[in-house]
């Protein structure tokens, strides 16, 4: 063993030399001694010398990630510095169970899928005789006509939190042999990213589904036929909800500490953690990465909040210095409209003082970024210059004001400003301010709940209008609270299972309704007035609301309607919203999804859990297969045994 060594020699002066010779003699010798002892002890005993500690490695030099094209307006800020790792929705796909049909259902599906809801279906306690209805099965609940399996899609917004809703998309297996999802219902379903599969190479469940399904009740783009509704389609409003957060990072451009330091104090010196905020909003990881907590005053807007984080500036400091420089951008390039906006936004009502006076710039588009920086953030100067955008701007500028209006803070008015333009001769302007002043929670706009099952909200108007939700909470809305159904009529839809007659001088309408064939049809009176019509439509009748109704579900209602209105019985527009799933889902749709994200890998299958109890997945949302057994209402959390 070779060991290193280092031997120190005292050289004395040579008039101590002199006067002590012997000693210096005797010294040097005991020296040597010494250090023949350490050299023999170093080599036999090498174990017990201290070994020099390695040096530490200094940290690496900046590298380049990838590189980033900055447009001016946005230099100096998180955007130019880093890219967002999970900027993308996320679709969410799964195989779930409708139970709930009228002889509609079917049983042909592909043998893997057939294995894998056995399978799902046993994990929930179907077929345990203590939880599930008496001699039910998971095959005998898959064999049945009153059950289908279904492809389930929806779309989850950017670093969206737990707990947060999204709409579904509920469609029959190609090849299989259901004819209508029509009144069915979701038993809980898992969600998971990137393609449909099972086995063990699926993603991790990020999501849930279940809820009622909502059939879209018009003719479908290229039909053919008058009524040429796809019933193997549906959706179902808010009926997704995320299990986990969705990852948020911003991944560096170029490696640095100090940067990445420097991102992360800028972030929470805009978004300072808020009280029920599980971590910082921006945490570093190392030299290249920085995960993000969207705060819960941004829930549900998780885009917003994007947005804002990547055109937070870099120097806190400067913050008039900065707003200025923007507007100068922003005059003399009115292209950079979006970017101007969101910089003065994420710098805060510092920049108030610096946009105020471009409230009434002549050029539309530099006017409407100080307009929506403004509005955004609550600067009561902007109401008068945004009125006056809703009644007289270009089409686009006009819809954007109004729904700006829509989002502000309390102010009379505001309310008053808007409520002109639901008689306006644009049709989307009338629904785009209806939606402004139902947000802004305006008393002129009634609103009535219908069993449960949507809204029905009467807009006061002299523009006759029919106005169907197809996202978020299911709603009819009514413009003009006289609008009636024509008379006299004669009506037969659905193969003669729904009639309605009436005279010309008749105030109300005489329906008759058979729910399937083996049901004994009923008679029954009911005001031809659209607000009084819809909830009749809707209403079942019981003991504790003993007024008249049909029972029909939210997209029955819809179809009756649409249908009445296509027979030219109502004098009114009528408007559906559009589907604004499918479009989301077709816009996200990637070849990259085809490879498992690495934030959402499978994870070890969890043992069987114990029985859920209804609304929760479990064997007590079956009550509507068959015949009614002893299971608890919907909704209850209570459980049979």
């Amino acid at each position: 063993m070779q060991t290193s060594r280092t031997i120190l020699f005292h050289r004395p002066r040579s008039s101590d030399a002199r006067r002590a010779p012997r000693a210096f003699a005797a010294a040097r010798a005991a020296l040597c001694v010494a250090a023949s002892l350490f050299v023999a002890l170093a080599a036999g005993c090498g174990e017990i010398v201290e070994k020099v500690p390695a040096r530490p490695k200094q940290d690496r030099p900046n590298t380049a990630n990838f590189a980033l094209e900055v447009d001016p307006i946005m230099r100096g800020t998180v955007a130019s510095e880093t890219a967002v790792v999970g900027l993308n929705p996320v679709v969410v796909r799964g195989y779930g169970l409708v139970v709930g049909l009228q002889d509609t259902g079917g049983r042909l599906m592909p043998a893997e899928v057939r294995a894998s809801m056995m399978q799902e279906l046993s994990r929930r306690g179907i077929g345990n005789p203590t939880t599930s209805p008496e001699g039910w099965t998971p095959a005998k609940l898959l064999d049945s006509p009153n059950t289908a399996v279904v492809v389930v899609e929806g779309v989850i917004p950017p670093g969206a939190t737990k707990g947060t809703k999204f709409d579904l998309r509920v469609s029959a297996l190609p090849g299989s042999d259901v004819t209508s999802l029509e009144g069915g219902r979701l038993y809980t379903t898992d969600l998971r990213p990137g393609p449909l599969m099972v086995g063990s190479r699926q993603a991790k469940i990020i999501a849930s589904a279940k809820g009622n399904i909502f059939i879209n009740p018009f003719v479908e783009p290229g039909a053919t036929r008058g009524d040429a509704v796809n019933r193997l389609v549906g959706r179902i409003l808010d009926g997704g909800e995320t299990t986990d957060e969705i990852p948020l990072k911003l991944k560096l451009a170029t490696s640095s500490h100090t940067r990445a330091r420097t991102i992360q104090s800028a972030i929470n010196s805009v978004f300072p953690r808020e009280s029920r905020q599980s971590a910082e909003t921006a945490r570093g990881e190392n030299a290249d990465s920085i995960a993000l907590t969207v705060p819960p005053s941004y829930r549900g807007r998780s885009e917003e909040f994007i947005q804002l984080v990547m055109h937070v500036p870099l120097d806190i400091t400067a913050s008039e210095t900065t707003a200025l420089a923007v507007r100068r951008a922003l005059v003399a390039n009115p292209g950079t409209a979006e970017s101007a906006m969101w910089r003065f936004r994420a710098i805060g009502r510092r920049a108030l003082p610096v946009i105020q006076d471009l409230y009434t710039y002549p050029e539309e588009d530099p006017r409407m970024a100080a307009l929506r920086a403004g509005a955004a953030l609550d600067d009561p100067l902007v109401v008068r210059p945004l009125l006056d955008m809703a009644a007289r701007g270009s089409t686009d500028n006009r819809l954007g004001a109004i729904e700006l209006l829509g989002e502000m803070g309390f102010n009379p008015d505001i309310d008053v400003g808007l409520r002109p333009l639901l008689a306006d001769s644009d049709v989307d302007v009338r629904l785009a301010t209806y939606e402004a002043l139902l947000t802004r929670g305006d008393p002129l706009i009634t609103r009535l709940n219908v069993d449960g099952k949507f809204d029905l909200a009467i807009v006061p108007s002299n523009q006759p209008l029919v106005y169907v939700a197809q996202s978020g909470r299911p709603t009819i809305a009514i413009f003009d609270d006289g609008l009636s159904v024509d008379r006299p009529l004669t009506l037969a839809l659905w193969s003669n299972r729904l009639l309605m007659k009436a005279d010309s001088g008749d105030d109300q309408l005489q329906v008759f309704y058979r729910p399937s064939a083996e049901v004994k049809p009923e008679i029954q009176l009911t005001s031809a007035r659209l607000a009084e019509f819809i909830p009749f439509l809707g209403h079942t009748t019981t003991v504790e609301k003993p007024f008249p109704g049909l029972g029909l579900s939210y997209g029955e209602t819809i179809g009756a309607i649409h249908q009445i209105w296509r027979a030219g019985y109502l004098k009114s527009d009528f408007k559906a919203e559009q589907d604004r799933i499918l479009a989301a889902i077709l816009r996200n749709q990637r070849e990259d999804e085809k490879v498992i994200r690495p934030e959402f890998e499978a994870e070890p299958e969890p043992a069987a859990p114990e029985f859920l109890g209804a609304g929760n997945g479990g064997a007590s949302d079956l009550a509507s297969v068959r015949p009614p057994v002893d299971l608890p209402p919907p909704g209850s959390d209570t459980v049979p045994r």
